[in-house]
Formats: structure tokens, sequence, C-alpha cells
């Protein structure tokens, strides 16, 4: 079975590849019982938001190594914030605007971000 940070990392991973903006992966467990990691991404459009959260879901559920399939996913009306919640990991896809407004990484400022290095290859 994947661990939270594992699956944190691949989530990121298969956002940035679908040319999600700004992906970051705070750091939560020691601040809140929610989750372990919160993924955050923005999407340029309603239709980019869902086909990232489309693809996202997909791959964790195809992998043949470790699938998995989200508990809840919500915001699929609007498209504006869709939430794929994993467990130990909370996916958050938003539109720019949205990401501005709900400002998770301002109310999560205490939560260490993780380093993310897709460009040459890890994670």
């Amino acid at each position: 079975m994947i661990n939270s940070l594992e699956l944190a990392k691949r989530a990121a991973k298969i956002l940035d590849s679908r040319k999600a903006n700004d992906v970051k992966v705070l750091k939560i467990e020691e601040l809140t019982v929610i989750a372990d990691y919160f993924v955050i991404a923005t999407g340029g459009s309603t239709t980019h938001v869902r086909s990232l959260a489309d693809e996202l879901e997909f791959k964790l559920k195809n992998d043949e190594t470790d699938p998995i399939a989200p508990l809840s996913t919500e915001g699929y009306d609007s498209s504006s914030w869709v939430l794929l919640d994993y467990g130990s990991v909370v996916v958050h896809v938003f539109l720019e605007d949205a990401r501005g407004f709900y400002a998770l990484e301002r109310l999560w400022g205490d939560a260490p971000q993780i380093e993310l290095d897709f460009e040459n290859g890890q994670n």
C-alpha cells in the first residue's frame, strides 16, 4: 500500500504532467486530523479544472501497482474548485480566482511545503 507522501507526490506529478499551474504539496499532518497532505493546483478554465481532476482520478484508479480511488469528490458542478479526498491526501484543483479567494496556502501557512522537482524526473 502506498504511503501518504508517495500518494501526494504522485498526484502532484500527474497534475503537473497535465499542465496544472502552481502545484504545491503541504504537509498538514501535525496541524490537523483532516489529512496528512494537501495537494493544491490551478487550472486555466473550468474545462481544464475538470480534466485535471478526471485525469488524476483515472490515473490513480488504474495504477497497476497501487490502484486507489477517492473516498469522495466535490465541486464538479461548478468546477471552480474540485476536491478529491483520498483520506490521508486531499487534492484541491482550483480556478485561479477561487484559489486566491480561499487562500489555502495562507490559511495553512504553518504547514511545511514539500519540495517537488518534476523537471528532473524526480518525485
